[in-house]
């Protein structure tokens, strides 16, 4: 069948953009890998319709679209409770959904988390650049033009037909991650903890710090009690490569967590958020509030290899025939996305 409209924006939310996993590797030409902050939520919400685990979803920060169906799809929304309706009528998440043609997707507001991820079966075509069709907002390349959606875009997927039999998949609701407003951060030091004093790093560990509305998907601005370096250092070092977790003490000695849109900072890290952690970031939002625990790289390497087994066992969800060759694997059988969108099969902007 190849690209089809399925989808209207008839309003866009205020941040609501094309993500997948990232682009990788162009870190050393200053491209950094953008990407959906919470990949969990991403993942699973396309195993859920069928799609495989880095097709592009559409990323809905805290407040939602209004969207129009234009053709009988699949969807599935994962991540932050935003209080998703059809039709005025409550939409249950974590669970692949058919919308007909003429249904009205809108969103109440948000119950808990910050960032939700609507999954649509046969993905999202657009071009693929650097090996990942993700939004690039500072750039502005990736996704639709480089930007936000916008009243009157239209989405298309890759065959979507062929995703109706997907409808009716969940999870198990015990392993559905929750987003409280209290959130610990499991940490490891450095690389430059040892710029700060004794006293410094214990504050940090035994403070409760809060998210600023100055946050967004660059970075986590966080407001709390002063992590000073020690005295006789410069303010700032020379600047070196980041990873997203990255904890910054920047001049003002407030903590900043680097996410996804960065690959370069020169200011001090005090720590690094573990990598089974990360998808918690994506979900912390003005006001809530952060601890960190510091654990050892053992306890950072096990703790991947448990989100590894709730993969798996995510990916066996409540129908028999919904199977993933292995945690990072799409849905055995899944279609390509890909071919349509090689094709020139682009979404159609506002003109």
């Amino acid at each position: 069948m190849g690209a089809v409209e399925t989808l209207k924006i008839l309003a866009p939310g205020p941040l609501t953009t094309v993500q997948d996993r990232g682009r990788f590797g162009f870190g050393r030409y200053g491209v950094p890998p953008s990407g959906a902050v919470d990949s969990f939520s991403l993942r699973k919400g396309n195993l859920l319709v069928g799609n495989t685990e880095n097709e592009a979803s559409l990323e809905i920060t805290i407040i939602g679209p209004k969207i129009i169906v234009l053709i009988d799809i699949v969807i599935a929304i994962t991540g932050a409770d935003l209080q998703p309706k059809v039709n005025e009528t409550p939409l249950e998440m974590w669970r692949s959904q058919l919308l007909k043609k003429g249904d009205v997707l809108s969103f109440k507001g948000p119950k808990s988390g910050c960032r939700a991820y609507l999954a649509i079966g046969g993905g999202i075509c657009v071009q693929t650049i650097m090996g990942s069709k993700s939004t690039n907002l500072a750039a502005q390349f990736g996704g639709i033009a480089g930007r936000p959606l916008r009243k009157g875009d239209i989405i298309s997927s890759d065959s979507p037909g062929r995703h109706i039999n997907a409808v009716g998949k969940s999870f198990n609701k015990a392993l559905i991650p929750s987003y409280t407003k209290d959130q610990v951060l499991r940490v490891i030091s450095g690389p430059q903890d040892d710029h700060f004093s004794t006293e410094a790093k214990q504050i940090f560990l035994d403070s409760s710090f809060q998210v600023t509305p100055q946050s967004d998907r660059t970075g986590i601005r966080l407001a709390g009690p002063h992590i000073e370096a020690k005295k006789n250092l410069e303010e700032s070092i020379i600047s070196e490569g980041v990873v997203p977790g990255t904890i910054q003490i920047p001049g003002d000695a407030q903590p900043i967590i680097i996410l996804g849109e960065t690959v370069t900072g020169g200011y001090r890290k005090i720590a690094t958020v573990i990598s089974a952690d990360l998808p918690l970031l994506g979900q912390l939002k003005p006001g809530d509030r952060v601890n960190f625990r510091k654990v050892s790289m053992d306890e950072a390497y096990q703790a991947v290899q448990v989100g590894s087994g709730t993969r798996r066992a995510l990916g066996a969800c409540h129908d028999p025939k919904f199977t993933i060759s292995s945690p990072a694997a799409g849905v055995i059988g899944a279609p390509d996305q890909s071919r349509a969108c090689a094709q020139g099969a682009l979404p159609r902007e506002t003109r």
